[in-house]
């Protein structure tokens, strides 16, 4: 299973900032040791390829330093070089790994999940929506008639993506978050699943259920999933409680549904903000080693 990584495009963020950059080297330190996935440099996302997604004005306001410091604000990093690489990559590895699995089943973004960047603005640590233009990508690039669902499981809601993609009906937007969280003002995907705060492992499952019932209908060709980590108890900023078991059971149903409908799979991690660091690689390196069992089936 071949598992993209942007890791050593560190961004150089000011002591105590909130986002926890090590997490993906810690994750990729671990998917190493891993047998049966190949780990792959991501290639950067190309400038037309950003455009199916983002306005021209806010990609040459990110690639040329314009951003205001309002703007750098909304998004959470200052501005620099190495923001733009990494953020082009980031949405590569999900292209990336969207075409490995048409081949392949399923594969891997070691990081991604930037869902809160809207078409012609970044926010929440979210510059480039990277599963809206994998699957703009996919289907300019693979074949105009792809479906393409994009199962948005982070604990935030996916505001940019819902607001890209309103009035495509070619791609079905999939939400299941905090009701009670980030962002406050939420947009209107296809299916929204607002949960309360302290919701269980029970509840939080047959609200997925309840949402791949109704991706029946839409019959989509492929599924790009955001695994936000942050659905965990141990979540800082999740205000939910599903258990590491939950959160297992949770990436076995989404891998499942796609095994039993023949439909392939390019995941991310998105958010995860555990009090302890290592709780969220944990929850993280689950997802791969579940996907791991499930690609091997599909091959």
């Amino acid at each position: 299973m071949k598992a993209f990584y942007t890791d050593h495009y560190v961004l150089p963020l000011p002591p105590g900032h909130r986002f926890p950059m090590e997490k993906y080297s810690q994750l990729r330190d671990l998917v190493t040791n891993l047998d049966g996935v190949e780990l792959v440099e991501a290639p950067a996302a190309t400038d037309t390829q950003i455009l199916y997604a983002h306005d021209p004005h806010y990609l040459i306001k990110v690639i040329s330093g314009g951003l205001s410091p309002k703007e750098q604000q909304e998004i959470g990093f200052p501005w620099s070089e190495l923001m733009v690489e990494r953020s082009r990559r980031s949405a590569g590895a999900t292209v990336a790994a969207a075409k490995a699995a048409l081949n392949e089943g399923l594969a891997a973004n070691l990081a991604g999940g930037t869902h809160h960047a809207y078409r012609n603005m970044g926010s929440g640590f979210c510059v480039f929506n990277d599963s809206a233009i994998a699957a703009r990508v996919l289907q300019k690039e693979i074949h105009p008639k792809l479906k393409v669902a994009i199962v948005d499981l982070d604990v935030h809601q996916g505001n940019g993506t819902a607001s890209i993609l309103q009035n495509d009906a070619s791609i079905f937007t999939l939400s299941i978050h905090g009701e009670n969280n980030f962002p406050f003002t939420k947009e209107q995907s296809d299916l929204d699943i607002g949960l309360p705060n302290g919701c269980e492992d029970g509840d939080y499952l047959s609200a997925l259920n309840q949402g791949l019932e109704r991706l029946n209908r839409f019959k989509p060709d492929f599924i790009i999933y955001l695994a936000g980590a942050d659905p965990h108890e141990g979540d800082r900023l999740g205000k939910l409680s599903i258990s590491k078991d939950g959160m297992r059971q949770r990436d076995e149903c989404v891998f499942q549904y796609g095994l039993d409908h023949h439909i392939p799979i390019a995941f991310s991690m998105a958010g995860g903000y555990g009090r302890e660091i290592q709780s969220t690689v944990d929850i993280h390196f689950q997802t791969i080693q579940t996907a791991l069992r499930y690609q091997q089936q599909f091959l």
